[in-house]
C-alpha cells in the first residue's frame, strides 16, 4: 500500500488487461491475416503502381489486418525480393501509418458492453465450427472483445492513480517537458512492441484524469517513433533495399515528431475545434488522442508524400551495401514470422530462386558435356554449395514457420514446399554427377563414338527442354499457371525412359559387336541413367503443381 493505493492490485490490474490487449490484438490480425493475408500481399504486389496510389493500398490493407508493424514487415520482405522498388515501398509504409490510425478510432468507441458477447462467440466459432473461415472469423471476434475487455481493465487499474499526488507530479512532468514525453511513448512502444498497445495505455490513462490532451498527444508522438523498431527489427538480415525502407520509415515518422513538437500547441487546439466534447472530460478525451492520431499521419504523409523520391534517394545515400553475398536466401529473416501467412508466400518465392540456382547448375553441366570446359568442374562445385545453403536456411525456416498459427492453405503450401525442395536438390546433384561423369571421361581418354555423342546429345536435349519448360511454368503465380500446357509437359518424362531403354540396347549392341569397350559402355550409360533420373525430377515437381491445384 502507498498511501490510499493497492500498488499490488494496480500492477496485477494493468498487466492483466495489457496482456488481454496484446493477445486480443495478435488473435485478431492472426484471424485477418489468415483470411485474407495471401491476397493482400498480392493486391501489394500487383495494385503498387506509382507512389500515390502505394498510399491508398497501405492504409486499406493497414485498415483490414488491424497492423501497421504486419504491413510493414510485408513491404520489406516484397522489397527483399525485388518485387517492390523503394519509392513505392515508402509509399506504402506511409499509408499503413494513417491505416493503423483507425485501431485508435476504434478503442474509443464505447463498446465495451460487446466485449464479453464477442468473446464468447469467438470461442464456440473457433472451437466447435470445423469450416476454416469460419474458424478465422470466430478468431477475429474472440481478438476484438479481448481488445476491448482489456481496454476496461487498464482504465479500472489507471483510476485511483489520479488520486496520487506523485503520480500527478510526474505527469505534470511530461506535460512540460513533451520531448520527454515522446521519449517515454517511444519506449514503451519499443518494449510492448506494439503501437496500438501503447495507444491503449494512453487513452486509459486520459480517461482516468492521470494526464491531459497535451500530454497525451506527446505520448502519441512518441508512439510513432517506437513503432518503427519492428521494421528495422525485419530487416536486420534482410537485403540492402529492405534495410533502406525499413530505415525510411524511421527517417519520415521521426522527422514528422520533430516538426509537430514545435507545432504541438497549434494542433492541438485545432483538434479541439474540430473535435466535438471538451479534452478535459474523460468521455470526449479519447476521441479528441484518436483523431490527433489520425491528423499527424495524414499531415505527415500530404507532407512528405510530394518528395518520396528525394527521401528514397537518401536512404540510399545512408544505408549502403555492406557486400551482402546475392546467394544468401536474404529475403528471409525471423522477423517476418510475425505475419507468418505472408512468410509461406516469400518461402515459395525463395524455393523458386532456388529451383533457378538447380537449373543454371544443369545448364552448365550440359554445356560442359558439349563442350568440354576444363573450367566446369569449379563453377559446378561453387553452384552446388550455393544450392545446399539454400536448402538449409529454406528449411531451417521453414520448421520454425510450421510451430506458427496458419490456414490449411499455408499449411498445404509448406507440404507442396518440402517435397519440391527435395526433387531441386536432387536435380542439382544429378547434374554435378553429368560434370564428375564428363570428368572421368577425360581423365581415362574415353571418346565415344559419333553415334553414341548423338544419342546423347539427343537425350541430353529432350530433357534440357523439359527441364527448363517445367521449369518456366513454376516460376508464375499458382492461379496463373497453364495446367493444359504442364500436363502435356510431363508425358516427356515417358519419351526420355523409352529413349534412355532404346540407347542402352543399342550401347549394348555396340559392346557385342566390339564397336565399343566396356569401361566407355559403363560412362555411356552413367549419363543416361542420370539424365533419366533428372527428368523424374521434373516429373515429381510438375506432378505436385498440378496436384497443389487440386
Amino acid at each position: 500500500m502507498v498511501g490510499d493505493l493497492n500498488v499490488s492490485t494496480i500492477i496485477f490490474q494493468l498487466l492483466g488487461g495489457l496482456g488481454l490487449f496484446l493477445i486480443g490484438m495478435q488473435f485478431m490480425s492472426d484471424g485477418l491475416q489468415k483470411s485474407s493475408g495471401e491476397k493482400l500481399k498480392k493486391i501489394l504486389e500487383k495494385l503498387v503502381i506509382n507512389r500515390f496510389v502505394g498510399v491508398g493500398v497501405g492504409a486499406i490493407i493497414t485498415t483490414i489486418i488491424q497492423s501497421s508493424s504486419a504491413t510493414t514487415v510485408m513491404v520489406v520482405g516484397l522489397v527483399n525480393a525485388s518485387l517492390m522498388n523503394l519509392t513505392q515501398a515508402l509509399s506504402v509504409i506511409l499509408g499503413a501509418n494513417i491505416g493503423t490510425t483507425i485501431t485508435g478510432q476504434i478503442i474509443v468507441l464505447k463498446i465495451t458492453a460487446i466485449a464479453l458477447p464477442c468473446i464468447g462467440i469467438g470461442a464456440i466459432l473457433l472451437l466447435f465450427i470445423k469450416k476454416p473461415i469460419i474458424q478465422y472469423i470466430g478468431q477475429i471476434l474472440l481478438g476484438f472483445g479481448m481488445i476491448f475487455l482489456g481496454m476496461e481493465i487498464m482504465t479500472k487499474a489507471f483510476a485511483p492513480l489520479a488520486k496520487s499526488e506523485g503520480f500527478r507530479e510526474i505527469f505534470i512532468y511530461f506535460s512540460n517537458h513533451p520531448i520527454i514525453a515522446v521519449l517515454a511513448g517511444a519506449i514503451t512502444t519499443l518494449i510492448v512492441q506494439s503501437s496500438s498497445a501503447t495507444m491503449g495505455i494512453t487513452i486509459s490513462l486520459a480517461a482516468t484524469g492521470n494526464i491531459d490532451f497535451y500530454t497525451a498527444a506527446a505520448f502519441v508522438l512518441g508512439e510513432n517513433i517506437g513503432t518503427t523498431i519492428t521494421a528495422n527489427l525485419a530487416a536486420l538480415n534482410a537485403s540492402r533495399p529492405a534495410k533502406q525502407a525499413a530505415f525510411g520509415h524511421f527517417l519520415f515518422n521521426a522527422l514528422g515528431v520533430t516538426y509537430m513538437i514545435i507545432l504541438l500547441p497549434y494542433i492541438v487546439s485545432l483538434i479541439d475545434i474540430i473535435t466535438p466534447g471538451d479534452p478535459n472530460s474523460s468521455n470526449a478525451i479519447g476521441r479528441h488522442i484518436a483523431n490527433f492520431h489520425t491528423m499527424f499521419n495524414i499531415i505527415n504523409t500530404l507532407i512528405f508524400l510530394p518528395i518520396l523520391p528525394l527521401l528514397a534517394k537518401i536512404c540510399e545515400k545512408i544505408i549502403k551495401s555492406d557486400g551482402d553475398d546475392i546467394h544468401k536466401t536474404v529475403h528471409l529473416s525471423e522477423a517476418m514470422m510475425s505475419t507468418p501467412e505472408i512468410a509461406v508466400g516469400l518461402v515459395q518465392k525463395e524455393t523458386t530462386r532456388m529451383f533457378g540456382i538447380a537449373i543454371d547448375l544443369f545448364n552448365h553441366a550440359k554445356n560442359s558435356i558439349t563442350n568440354n570446359d576444363p573450367k566446369a568442374m569449379k563453377k559446378a562445385k561453387q553452384m552446388l554449395n550455393t544450392l545446399h545453403l539454400f536448402n538449409d536456411e529454406i528449411q531451417k525456416f521453414i520448421i520454425q514457420l510450421s510451430s506458427k498459427s496458419l490456414s490449411a492453405r499455408s499449411l498445404s503450401d509448406i507440404h507442396t514446399v518440402t517435397t519440391v525442395l527435395e526433387e531441386i536438390n536432387q536435380l542439382g546433384e544429378r547434374s554435378f554427377k553429368l560434370i564428375k561423369a564428363k570428368n572421368k571421361m577425360t581423365d581415362s581418354n574415353i571418346v565415344f563414338s559419333q553415334v553414341a555423342i548423338d544419342e546423347i546429345n539427343n537425350i541430353m536435349s529432350k530433357v534440357d527442354f523439359f527441364t527448363n519448360s517445367v521449369y518456366s511454368v513454376y516460376q508464375q503465380e499458382a492461379e496463373h499457371r497453364d495446367m493444359n500446357k504442364l500436363i502435356s509437359l510431363l508425358k516427356m518424362e515417358n519419351d526420355v525412359d523409352k529413349l534412355k531403354k532404346t540407347y542402352k540396347k543399342n550401347h549394348l549392341k555396340r559392346i557385342d559387336e566390339e564397336l565399343c569397350t566396356v569401361p566407355i559402355g559403363l560412362v555411356f550409360v552413367e549419363l543416361l541413367n542420370t539424365l533419366e533420373k533428372i527428368a523424374d525430377n521434373i516429373y515429381a515437381i510438375g506432378k505436385t503443381m498440378i496436384d497443389d491445384i487440386n
